[in-house]
């Protein structure tokens, strides 16, 4: 079965809006180049998946934006690549390597999480909070920014029961960020 991870950048104040943290550098990038490197599809609901369509699609012409930094390109290809679902109920269609998700969203992840490969990776902040109270993710990566937003959407807010967790690893970047990589502590039978 395949593991469901949600990764996110998050201030201290629990703020994730995509900028609200430090910009991204070389360390981060690579960071985030492997974790979506680990896994085989990633599931996006209609606001991440079109942001992120937005910045790391590669351009027709094959040639990356004179914008994009050279340690961006490797996580650029990486999610450039990448098989994509995308949970919708107001799109039509998709293209970029992905389809859409439609249906029982628990169902169709389940099914999802039955097929063989490495890995889920889940993105965003609207459909992780529907995946986390389904019980559908197998592992929480919170990338700690050394910032105090003051405002945005926060961490999984609006969550239905809490979900006790155990810390199973720690990455500390030169930024004063820490990655956090967290697993549901399942109850003891």
């Amino acid at each position: 079965m395949r593991q469901l991870r949600y990764a996110i950048n998050v201030t201290l104040d629990g703020c994730c809006h995509h900028e609200a943290g430090l910009a991204p550098d070389e360390e981060s990038m690579r960071y985030w180049t492997a974790e979506m490197a680990r896994a085989d599809a990633l599931i996006f609901g209609r606001v991440t998946y079109e942001m992120m369509e937005s910045a790391w699609r590669q351009p027709t012409t094959g040639t990356w934006p004179d914008w994009m930094r050279a340690w961006e390109i490797p996580f650029a290809e990486t999610i450039d690549r990448a098989k994509k679902y995308v949970v919708s109920s107001t799109l039509g269609d998709v293209d970029w390597n992905a389809e859409l998700l439609r249906g029982d969203l628990g169902r169709g992840v389940h099914r999802l999480k039955q097929e063989p490969g490495k890995g889920l990776f889940v993105g965003g902040v609207t459909l992780p909070l529907a995946l986390a109270d389904l019980g559908l993710i197998d592992e929480y990566v919170f990338v700690v920014q050394p910032i105090v937003a003051g405002h945005g959407p926060t961490l999984l807010a609006g969550l239905r029961e809490r979900i006790p967790l155990e810390l199973v690893d720690r990455h500390d970047f030169r930024s004063g960020a820490v990655a956090l990589r967290y697993r549901p502590k399942r109850a003891a039978a």
